[in-house]
């Protein structure tokens, strides 16, 4: 059951990013991110309101580094989306895995097995194969983005380890993440004009971008919940798979023999790099 949980949160989180890269010819990337937070806090909220959850937290600061470095993340992430090739783009998300380990080993000082160091360096090494050549010159701002994204989401990832280890429910992560998210995005909001007088297919666009993003993180802590974090961790690359095989489809995408072992590279350096780190129970709720 966790596999079919974290496989159907994976292909949810590559539907989101269809309808990002679709809505980005219509929306700017932090319009999106209000939309994929205002929607979420709806279907959040209207959980909350119905088992009459509390709100309320004494670790209102740490929901607010998370969120913020969550919405930075995020904002990062689908302008990366828009600007190359989908699967380039997810997979360049997905090295946050490599900068939290460094995070953990780095600034918390924790222990990390032999064998450690290389997972890494083979890691790095994988996003150097996919950035080039598989990259052309004008898409290397999207590449700073996707890599940036993979960065700041480590910010989030270790807040979140932070408010499990403090007792905070999923859910309540989840909502403030979401709702800080929409309040982050709502200046580019106002100033567009006004709304873009948005039609039918930018609406619908908008829905998947909130809908998917929502459905895929309740998916996702529905398998961290009920299994091994390791097993959810390794699931959780299919978005990778998912994403790929949506470019090809819908936009002709194709990665050179380059890009291709560079995303083989970082999925596998990524999971040993959380097996080697000794602490595997992270939920991977920061997107």
């Amino acid at each position: 059951m966790q596999s079919l949980w974290m496989i159907a949160a994976s292909l949810l989180f590559a539907s989101m990013g269809v309808c990002v890269k679709l809505g980005s010819m219509q929306f700017s990337a932090a319009e999106l991110v209000f939309w994929r937070g205002f929607i979420a806090t709806l279907i959040i909220g209207a959980y909350v309101l119905a088992r009459r959850l509390p709100l309320t937290t004494p670790h209102l600061r740490t929901h607010v580094a998370r969120g913020l470095a969550g919405f930075v993340s995020l904002v990062m992430y689908f302008y990366a989306i828009s600007l190359i090739p989908l699967a380039a783009a997810v997979t360049l998300n997905y090295t946050s895995p490599l900068f939290l380990a460094l995070l953990l080993v780095l600034w918390l000082k924790e222990p990390v097995r032999h064998g450690f160091h290389a997972a890494l360096t083979a890691g790095f090494v994988g996003v150097i194969f996919l950035l080039q050549p598989t990259l052309g010159s004008d898409q290397w701002l999207g590449a700073v983005f996707g890599l940036g994204s993979g960065m700041i989401a480590s910010i989030a990832y270790l807040n979140v380890r932070r408010l499990g280890e403090l007792g905070e429910p999923e859910w309540r992560t989840v909502f403030y993440f979401s709702a800080l998210s929409a309040l982050g995005g709502l200046p580019w909001l106002l100033t567009a004009s006004p709304f873009h007088a948005i039609d039918l297919r930018g609406w619908l666009l908008l829905l998947g971008v909130g809908g998917f993003g929502a459905l895929a993180q309740l998916c996702m802590t529905a398998a961290y919940k009920r299994g091994k974090t390791l097993v959810s961790a390794s699931l959780a690359y299919s978005t990778v798979i998912f994403s790929s095989a949506f470019g090809m489809l819908l936009w002709g995408e194709t990665l050179p023999w380059t890009g291709w072992a560079g995303v083989v590279l970082i999925v596998v350096s990524g999971l040993l790099a959380t097996v080697l780190s000794r602490r595997t129970d992270i939920a991977a709720v920061a997107d």
